[in-house]
């Protein structure tokens, strides 16, 4: 009683701080979310201006990307701004709901209850106004976000289908001479300015040393670089296995690629520090490492995909030496024509070509590219037209390649025509894009199967490693992050993939609730822990608290399945509630979809049900011996769906639950595991009943499987056609050893009636032969015609006539 009262006394001290402590809570939340609104007036000035900016449509791409970074900059805070007094909003619906519905007409309730909801429905209006605000003000900003991406792919459209100069036609031709006619003069002009220059001639001769050390390293690395780096590949890769050859090889050819960059480098601060070039030349030559690196490195992919031998496995391996020799040549060609195409593109902006002297200049670009690029697609069929026979994997990546083959070479096809058509820039699009997608696609297979040699040379099992899922799963996670990359080369922008990734995070609006990434990560992480405790607890209960109660093992099985059932039925529904899913909205869908799933599902329905009673009923347990539906066997595990019967030819037999509940089952071992065998004998006449029915009963007695009591039952059945039956039923301990039994029973009897000279007797029958001459070999005797119709006396039966006996095997091991 004392410590009552002081326990009493103690929350009565402490509840006024309490209250506080929630005053002041409620005043930071409040303060907080304050702090969370827009500035609305800000955001008005920024929306009008897009507006009008749209509404005219004459400002760049670029201004355009810049008011729609701010424009996706307010769209954040007002999507930010919705979750303002999110808590208190949920507290004051809980209550309204409390309160109950508001009285129908010609109902009444106590005016009480009526100013209370009154009061929360107007607190309610006032916390919902600025989430509805910043609600508007989303869809808002969403909206010109939307209209901006619009006008920009309209423009990027047009440009892609705009209808230049022919390059066919030989008067566009002079313009693209005359442009590069006018480069290499500017640039003649700026270097020969530059030599009459005493200050200029002076920094040369000072850096002359450096300049010649500078250049004789880059001819050496761009000349011998790469064959230096396959000889030390080679040699690193010597001798080891497969794998391991792989693993080191990779990295190590990376520099085939660093080596000639370098030497490119190098050239381009040798020709810096020698002061010569003018403006134009030092800008165009600055160029020159990017675009050289965009050779090395196709030249490098394609010397990984189309590896020489001992330097690599190739990934076309159906194809002979010489066609993976014309693969690596076709994508060093790909490689310096996408390098020299970008580098008249930077040239022709730089010196302002027209685009009758870019249609011109760019023409023979784009059929080499063309060329190749149906060259290499008739690689790639003919590796697939060369692939045997074999696994479902292989035809499957073997069809992509197909259909990958087939889109390329109409690409370079339509392309070709296009650009012949004066459609430069649609052919461009094509082309160059279709180019950069194989060197993704080839790059992503190259890394996939160096992520799966290297999982298999870690795990130290290279067959099971490299069949397993975690390398497919690592193959599929480079294949997902090589989408926005592909994107990106087929003329997405920065800020559409941007836009899908504000999307994702943001979430599906489902009712009133938000479905966000993090909501799912949420979900499945609390979901995940519930399942592994439910799994916990299952291995307990199984164990160590289960075996040592009294439970059969049915009971136990039984119980370990419902908690499995129960555990994860609350880990689903703590999941949802930690993730904060309001399912409330989807009640009205479901109620739609429970009729046609319950048709489309009731056989399920039932045979769940149906295994919910069996682990409650228990009428069949793991173990039992028994007969349902013409099968027969011994169950070894129940499911939520059905029943797995192993029967005695070691064959699986899956019974749906429903079976089990609503047909006739026989359980041989139900409550007990006796049962009863019946064994029929039968004796020869003339043998003493009584003496042959008290040997049946010793003999029965005496197997150690017969019980006792009730002792066996011996008994005298009949007069049969062949001999004197007797029919001797016993009960044995355990009924799955009745074949067994039942066999040794027979022996026992048949070796105690050999002693005792009691004869088991078998079927005779006799035979009566109609015209015994016939088997003789003898001719019947003809009638003649004219005989008169009164037949002789039939004469005296002979020897012949006489039935004759014959013995007759019965199958039993005995004549007659």
């Amino acid at each position: 009683m004392l410590r009552l009262l002081t326990l009493i006394f103690a929350l009565w001290m402490v509840g006024p701080t309490v209250t506080l402590a929630q005053q002041t809570a409620s005043t930071q939340v409040s303060a907080g979310s304050e702090a969370l609104v827009p500035d609305y007036t800000a955001w008005e000035v920024v929306a009008t201006r897009a507006e009008d900016a749209i509404a005219a449509g004459r400002a760049s791409n670029a201004a355009f990307d810049q008011l729609r970074s701010e424009l996706v900059s307010w769209r954040s805070r007002f999507l930010t701004a919705q979750g303002i007094n999110s808590a208190r909003i949920d507290t004051l619906r809980d209550q309204i709901e409390a309160l109950g519905d508001p009285p129908a007409d010609g109902q009444t309730e106590p005016q009480e209850i009526t100013d209370r909801r009154a009061a929360l429905n107007e607190q309610l209006s006032r916390l919902q106004a600025p989430v509805l605000t910043a609600e508007e003000a989303y869809r808002r900003a969403d909206g010109l976000i939307g209209e901006i991406d619009a006008l920009i792919r309209d423009r990027q459209t047009a440009e892609i289908l705009e209808l230049g100069p022919s390059p066919l036609n030989p008067v566009h031709w002079t313009a693209g001479l005359n442009a590069l006619r006018g480069t290499a003069l500017s640039l003649w002009t700026e270097t020969r300015f530059d030599l009459g220059n005493t200050v200029r001639l002076t920094q040369l001769r000072n850096n002359l040393p450096l300049i010649i050390l500078c250049l004789a390293i880059a001819g050496v690395l761009l000349l011998r670089g790469r064959m230096w780096m396959e000889r030390l590949v080679e040699r690193l890769t010597q001798g080891h296995a497969t794998r391991l050859r792989l693993i080191v090889g990779l990295p190590a050819s990376l520099g085939q690629i660093a080596l000639p960059f370098a030497g490119l480098v190098l050239v381009v601060t040798a020709v810096n520090l020698s002061g010569l070039l003018g403006t134009r030349g030092t800008r165009l030559i600055a160029t020159i490492p990017s675009v050289g690196l965009v050779f090395f490195a196709a030249r490098w992919l394609g010397g990984r995909v189309f590896a020489k031998p001992g330097l690599g496995k190739c990934l076309f391996d159906n194809l002979p030496i010489e066609r993976q020799s014309e693969g690596r040549w076709l994508t060093a060609g790909m490689g310096l024509i996408l390098a020299l195409a970008a580098l008249l593109r930077r040239v022709g902006m730089a010196e302002g070509y027209s685009d009758a002297a870019m249609a011109t200049l760019s023409f023979p670009l784009v059929v080499l590219a063309a060329v190749m690029l149906f060259r290499m697609g008739r690689l790639m069929r003919q590796h697939v037209l060369a692939e045997p026979e074999g696994e479902d994997e292989r035809k499957y990546r073997n069809s992509i390649i197909r259909l990958i083959a087939q889109v390329v070479m109409a690409l370079a096809v339509v392309g070709t025509l296009l650009t012949a058509a004066g459609y430069a820039a649609a052919a461009n699009y094509l082309t160059y894009p279709a180019i950069h997608s194989l060197a993704l696609f080839a790059f992503v297979a190259v890394l996939q199967r160096f992520v799966t040699e290297g999982y298999a040379l870690v795990m130290g099992d290279p067959e099971t490693a490299t069949d397993g899922l975690i390398p497919v799963l690592l193959g599929f996670v480079l294949a997902v992050l090589a989408m926005p990359v592909l994107a990106l080369i087929w003329g997405a922008r920065v800020a559409d993939l941007t836009e899908v990734w504000t999307r994702f995070v943001e979430g599906v609006s489902i009712g009133d609730s938000r479905i966000s990434p993090g909501d799912f990560l949420t979900f499945a992480a609390v979901f995940v822990v519930g399942y592994m405790v439910t799994r916990l607890v299952q291995g307990g209960l199984r164990t160590s608290v289960l075996p040592k109660t009294k439970i059969d093992t049915g009971g136990r099985n039984a119980i370990v399945s419902g908690v499995g059932y129960l555990g994860i039925f609350l880990a689903a529904v703590v999941a949802i509630t930690s993730a904060g899913i309001d399912l409330s909205s989807l009640a009205i869908v479901a109620g739609a979809l429970s009729v046609g799933i319950g048709f489309g599902l009731q056989n399920i329905v039932s045979n769940f049900v149906s295994g919910i009673i069996l682990l409650i009923e228990r009428p069949v347990a793991e173990g039992d011996w028994i007969e349902v539906g013409g099968v027969m066997g011994t169950v070894q595990s129940i499911s939520v769906r059905s029943t797995r019967i192993e029967t005695f030819d070691r064959t699986d037999v899956i019974v749906p639950n429903a079976d089990l509940v609503s047909g006739t089952v026989t359980n041989w071992t139900k409550s007990s595991m006796t049962g009863r065998i019946i064994l029929n004998i039968g004796v020869a006449y003339g043998t003493d009943t009584e003496r042959v029915q008290a040997i049946l009963q010793e003999i029965a007695e005496d197997h150690p499987l017969v019980i006792v009591n009730p002792p066996p039952l011996v008994t005298f059945m009949g007069f049969g056609a062949d001999s004197l039956d007797f029919e001797v039923r016993c009960v044995i301990r355990d009924v799955t050893q009745g074949l067994p039994t039942r066999s040794e029973l027979n022996h026992a009897i048949a070796r105690r009636f050999t002693d005792e000279g009691i004869e088991i007797p078998f079927a005779q029958r006799d035979i009566w032969l109609r015209n015994p001459e016939a088997l003789r070999g003898e001719a019947l005797p003809k009638r003649e015609p004219d005989a008169p119709t009164q037949e002789p006396p039939e004469p005296a039966p002979t020897e012949d006539d006489k039935p004759v006996q014959r013995d007759i095997d019965t199958g039993d091991g005995g004549e007659r």
